[in-house]
């Protein structure tokens, strides 16, 4: 009885603890990240993936799917963070304390999200603060951290967090600490961050953003306009109103009222994959205005360090004049909006059954991949399975320690109640002559036998049930048992408590157990009764 009870124990502890284990990894990874990923096909990271056009005619398509749960843009960004200046203590060579200021940095991802993003897997772990508003029409500085991140670098709600991005140039931007979140899962919970999606684009260069600049000098009596573009791959094609050209520059004598356009877009090689897409162009305006006698000379005045003479009409810095004796020219500069949110790093999807995410995939595998976009890009679709291969291969690999498990527990029951059956048919002998002697067949003293066993088994698995199903409960009630997260992804054993499974194990049991004592009682058969009541 002892064997069976335990066995039922060790299984149903085993199911419940690997299953709860594989729901809860896998339910916070795709919180982390989603059941599939669409971007531009021939990456492998998605952390760090070639921008793709958001404005994509499957996206809306995607968004009526009865089988997807919900689909968003999003885009990456690796960080890095640093914390305040504190105060602290270290030992010295001599054992001696030293005081000593210091400035932790830690890397992450910021993942930018913008208002269609499903909160519900963040709002479920968020224990203090609020999550960012990302839905207002200025781009947001608030950020989502963990509370490792904000333990180990002494963030508070309400900080400012100096954070530092690679461009061609390190470039720092500040961040408010908007909330805070605890999942539990070390090895995410310590990299992600996540802030407004515009703030991403703009920080991944992506698109163009293009203004025009009046020089600080005058170039032969000319007033030098110079186009000023920032994002793209850094080699552009401008159109100053005659077609596109390599000329990032023209020079002007103001004579009368006028307005410049400039058009800047990205310069590719004829032939190259990217002329075959649709490269999204910025176009920036520069209005003038003259007051006086605009057919004299610019001669106009410079300052003690040997520049323009400029008088601002306001902060912004973009509008100003230039001023002779005989004219005065206003500026009015308005770049252009810039098309980094014309781009986004990828689109997450999640699917509405987990069972059939390999199905769904490869639906959708078929249906995009292998085909341009409106936009000339090719996009391949991922699996969360695929993006995390080793997390799920060893999650996978799981099923295989609770068959081998399974498998040595129920051999251990059946070894141990195979031997109790055997050693009641030996003390049983006499018994069984007498039966024989009366006229009972081998098969009717069997089945003495085999209520018994079941009587045992039944008794062991009853104890086992309670047993088992009490620890579950108190594990699932108050995480009594804790692991540790940086090892096992979570901070304590999770138990999830299927009644199908509990009843299935039993039932499986029993039937095993009974079917395995049938062997062990077919020594009645061979008890000759004569013999057994002579010994008697």
């Amino acid at each position: 009885m002892i064997s069976i009870a335990l066995a039922i124990v060790v299984n149903l502890l085993t199911i419940a603890v690997v299953i709860g284990f594989q729901k809860e990894v896998r339910e916070k990874i795709t919180g982390f990240s989603s059941h599939s990923y669409i971007m531009i096909n021939g990456e492998g990271s998605i952390y760090e993936s070639e921008p793709i056009r958001k404005d994509q005619a499957f996206y809306e398509s995607l968004k009526s799917n009865p089988n997807i749960d919900f689909v968003h843009p999003v885009a990456f960004k690796p960080v890095l963070l640093q914390s305040e200046k504190r105060k602290g203590t270290i030992k010295t060579a001599a054992g001696k304390d030293s005081a000593v200021v210091r400035q932790d940095v830690q890397g992450a991802v910021l993942k930018g999200v913008d208002s269609t993003f499903d909160w519900r897997f963040f709002k479920e772990y968020l224990i203090k603060g609020k999550l960012p508003m990302v839905n207002t029409e200025q781009i947001s500085n608030e950020i989502l951290i963990s509370q490792k991140l904000a333990t180990d670098l002494d963030f508070k709600i309400g900080d400012s967090v100096r954070s530092y991005f690679a461009k061609n140039t390190s470039v720092m931007r500040y961040f408010t600490v908007a909330g805070i979140y605890h999942t539990g899962l070390a090895e995410f919970d310590k990299k992600m961050v996540v802030g407004d999606l515009r703030q991403v684009q703009l920080l991944n260069d992506w698109g163009i953003q293009a203004s025009i600049e009046v020089l600080d000098t005058l170039s032969n009596g000319y007033v030098a306009l110079k186009a000023n573009v920032q994002g793209g791959n850094g080699v552009y094609d401008y159109d100053w109103g005659k077609g596109y050209g390599s000329v990032h520059g023209i020079k002007i004598c103001p004579s009368f009222d006028t307005t410049f356009r400039l058009i800047v877009r990205d310069y590719m090689p004829i032939g190259s994959y990217q002329t075959k897409q649709k490269i999204q162009p910025d176009t920036a305006y520069i209005s003038i205005k003259v007051i006086g006698d605009g057919r004299t000379a610019c001669t106009f005045p410079m300052d003690d360090f040997g520049n323009l003479k400029r008088n601002f009409s306001d902060k912004s810095g973009l509008n100003f004049s230039l001023k002779t004796t005989e004219k005065e020219v206003f500026f009015k500069s308005k770049p252009g909006k810039g098309s980094a949110d014309k781009y986004i790093g990828g689109f997450e999807i999640n699917f509405k059954d987990w069972e059939k995410i390999d199905a769904d995939v490869a639906e959708l595998q078929e249906e995009l991949i292998f085909k341009n976009t409106e936009h000339g890009e090719l996009v391949q679709v991922t699996s969360i399975k695929e993006n995390q291969e080793e997390i799920f291969l060893w999650l996978d690999f799981l099923d295989i320690n609770v068959l081998i498990i399974l498998v040595l527990m129920v051999l251990i029951g059946i070894i141990n109640v195979g031997a109790a059956l055997l050693v009641l048919i030996l003390v049983k002998t006499q018994f069984i002559g007498m039966m024989k002697a009366m006229g009972s067949v081998n098969w009717q003293i069997r089945k003495i036998f085999l209520c018994q066993a079941f009587f045992i088994i039944g008794k062991g698995m009853i104890w086992g049930n309670v047993i088992g199903i009490g620890i579950c409960f108190l594990q699932a009630k108050f995480g009594i048992l804790s692991l540790n997260p940086e090892v096992y992804y979570l901070d304590k054993v999770p138990i999830d408590i299927t009644w199908w499974h509990i009843l299935l194990l039993n039932i499986a049991t029993l039937i095993i157990c009974l079917v395995a004592m049938v062997g062990p009682s077919a020594l009645i058969s061979r008890v000759n009764p004569t013999k057994a009541i002579k010994f008697q």
